[in-house]
C-alpha cells in the first residue's frame, strides 16, 4: 500500500495478493479487490461476493458491516487514487523505466500521440502508444476501448512495453481519465497541451471545471518533467500557473520556443517554416499545422537532432480519421474527420475553405452522438450549415436517444438564410450515399464526427460502421 493514503485498517497487513481488481467478476483467490465509487454502480455492493470468490484483501471508501476474519479491510478517502497507486506499484512502478509523455487537451490529442509513437520509432527507438484508437506495444496493436484507459491496464500495458523494451510511450489524458485518478501515481517525463474549446460538459457541467480538471494535469508534473503548451490559446497559460515542470510554450501567432508559419496549404500537404527551417509535410490544414508544431517541440525536448526531427516530420503520415483525404475515380474528394466538436468542425470546414478554388462545392455529412453534452447541438448546426455549400444531417451514435430528436436540436442552430442548405437523414448510410450522389466532379464530401470508429452504436446495439470504407464503397459503385 505504499504511496496509498490509508484512513484504517482492519485485519493483518502481512498478506501477498496474485492480482489487484475492480471488477469483481474478475476476483479469483488471493485477489485484493478495489471498492469504487462510481456515476452508475457503487463497488461497495460487490464486497460480499467478492469474498465469496477469494478476495483477501478489500480496499474501500466505507468498511461494510460485516468484516470477516482472514479478510483484511483498507479505507481510503479515494479508491479511484487508491487503485492507481495500487496497480502501479503492483506492477513495480513501469511509469519510471520508460519515457512517459501525456498528452492533453479538447482537440488534436490523438494525432499528437500517435505521430509522436511513430516519430520515434522511426528514430529508431522503440515506442508505444495509449491513445483512443489503439494501444501500440512495439509492433503488437491492440484496439482501444477508451481515450485513457483505466489504472489497472495502464500499469499492466506500461509493465509489457518495458518489458518488451520499449523506451518512449505517448499516452492520450482525457479529461475523464484525470478526475477518475487514471493517472494517478504515473510518472511522466512531459505533458502536452493542445488546446481547450467546448466539449464534454455533459460529464463536467461548467467549463471552468473541464479546465481546472485538465490543468491539474499539470499541477502535478515533476520538476524533472517538461510542460509544453500552446500559447495560441488562452488557456495555455492557465496549464502552466502551478506547475512545478519546466515551461514551453508553441505558437503560430504568438511568441514562444517553438514558432512556425504556414507558407503553403495544399490538399496534398503543408509547407511550414519551423524555428527558421523550413519542412514539407504531408497533413494538411492549420490544426495539423499546430499539431506537427507540437511534435517537433516534443521530439527537439527529447533529444532527437534537429535535422533528423525535421526529416521524419517530413514522413509523418495521417492518423486514422483524422482529415483522411481520398479521391474517387470521378475526381470527387472525399475526407473522413473525427470532428465531433464545434472547434474541430469549424477547423476542418475552415481548413477545406482556405484550400479550395470555390468553383466546386463542399458537403458535410454530419450528427452529434447520442447521451453526451447536447449544449453543443446547435453549435454544429450553424457551423456545418455556415461553412459548406450543403449539409446531411444524420445519426452519429444515437445511443439510447431518439435520432430524430438529436437530428432536430442540431438543426435549431441553423440560420434562416442558411435553411435551404439542409436536409436530414436518419440513416447514416443513405446520408452518405445521399451526399455521393449529390456531388461532382471537384466537389468535396465532408464525412464528420466518426473518424476512425468502425462501429455505429443504437439503442443497445454495437454494429460494424466505418465512414471510410463506406464512402470509398459507395463512391466505387456510383462511378461504374
Amino acid at each position: 500500500m505504499y504511496g496509498v493514503s490509508v484512513e484504517s485498517v482492519k485485519g493483518s497487513t502481512n498478506i501477498d495478493v496474485h492480482s489487484v481488481e475492480f471488477d469483481s467478476r474478475n476476483i479469483t483467490p488471493g485477489s485484493l479487490f478495489v471498492a469504487q465509487k462510481g456515476l452508475i454502480v457503487d463497488g461497495h455492493t460487490f464486497i460480499t461476493g467478492a469474498i465469496s470468490d477469494g478476495a483477501l484483501v478489500i480496499v474501500c471508501h466505507d468498511f461494510p458491516m460485516e468484516t470477516p476474519e482472514g479478510v483484511t479491510f483498507v479505507q481510503v478517502d479515494d479508491s479511484n487514487e487508491a487503485l492507481a497507486i495500487i496497480a502501479s506499484n503492483f506492477y513495480d512502478i513501469p511509469s519510471a523505466e520508460l519515457t512517459l509523455v501525456g498528452v492533453t487537451g479538447t482537440n488534436g490529442k490523438t494525432t499528437i500521440a500517435t505521430l509522436l509513437a511513430d516519430q520515434f520509432q522511426k528514430a529508431g527507438c522503440k515506442s508505444g502508444l495509449i491513445s483512443t484508437i489503439k494501444i501500440l506495444i512495439g509492433d503488437k496493436d491492440i484496439p482501444a476501448t477508451h481515450t485513457t484507459p483505466d489504472s489497472l491496464t495502464i500499469n499492466k500495458v506500461l509493465r509489457e512495453m518495458v518489458d518488451q523494451g520499449v523506451s518512449h510511450c505517448f499516452m492520450e489524458v482525457s479529461s475523464h481519465g484525470i478526475h477518475q485518478k487514471r493517472t494517478s501515481g504515473l510518472i511522466f517525463k512531459g505533458g502536452i497541451f493542445t488546446n481547450l474549446t467546448h466539449d464534454h460538459l455533459d460529464y463536467h457541467k461548467t467549463f471552468a471545471a473541464y479546465r481546472d480538471v485538465k490543468k491539474s494535469f499539470f499541477d502535478h508534473l515533476p520538476s524533472t518533467a517538461f510542460a509544453l503548451v500552446n500559447l495560441d490559446d488562452k488557456n495555455g497559460d492557465v496549464m502552466l500557473q502551478n506547475t512545478k515542470a519546466k515551461k514551453y510554450g508553441y505558437a503560430l501567432k504568438t511568441e514562444a520556443d517553438y514558432k512556425a508559419r504556414i507558407i503553403e496549404n495544399q490538399f496534398n500537404g503543408l509547407l511550414l517554416n519551423i524555428n527558421g527551417q523550413e519542412v514539407w509535410t504531408k497533413l494538411i490544414g492549420s490544426f495539423n499545422a499546430y499539431n506537427l508544431l507540437a511534435i517537433y517541440a516534443t521530439t527537439d525536448l527529447l533529444g532527437i537532432e534537429k535535422y533528423e526531427n525535421l526529416r521524419i516530420l517530413s514522413e509523418l503520415d495521417n492518423v486514422s480519421g483524422r482529415f483522411q483525404h481520398a479521391v474517387s475515380q470521378g475526381g470527387v474528394n472525399a475526407i473522413i474527420d473525427y470532428a465531433h466538436t464545434p472547434d474541430a468542425l469549424k477547423n476542418v470546414l475552415e481548413t477545406i475553405n482556405s484550400i479550395r478554388t470555390f468553383n466546386e462545392q463542399v458537403i458535410t455529412v454530419v450528427g452529434c452522438g447520442g447521451d453526451r453534452d447536447r449544449t453543443k447541438r446547435p453549435k454544429m448546426g450553424n457551423i456545418a450549415s455556415s461553412l459548406s455549400n450543403q449539409v446531411v444531417f444524420t445519426s452519429d451514435n444515437p445511443r439510447s436517444e431518439d435520432p430524430q430528436q438529436i437530428i432536430d436540436e442540431v438543426e435549431a442552430g441553423v440560420r434562416p438564410e442558411n435553411y435551404k442548405k439542409t436536409i436530414s437523414i436518419i440513416d447514416r448510410k443513405q446520408a452518405i450515399k445521399t451526399a455521393c450522389k449529390l456531388a461532382q466532379q471537384g466537389d468535396i464530401i465532408l464525412i464528420a464526427g466518426k473518424g476512425h470508429e468502425t462501429y455505429q452504436i443504437i439503442g443497445d446495439h454495437k454494429t460494424g460502421f466505418d465512414d471510410f470504407e463506406i464512402t470509398n464503397q459507395i463512391l466505387t459503385e456510383l462511378n461504374k
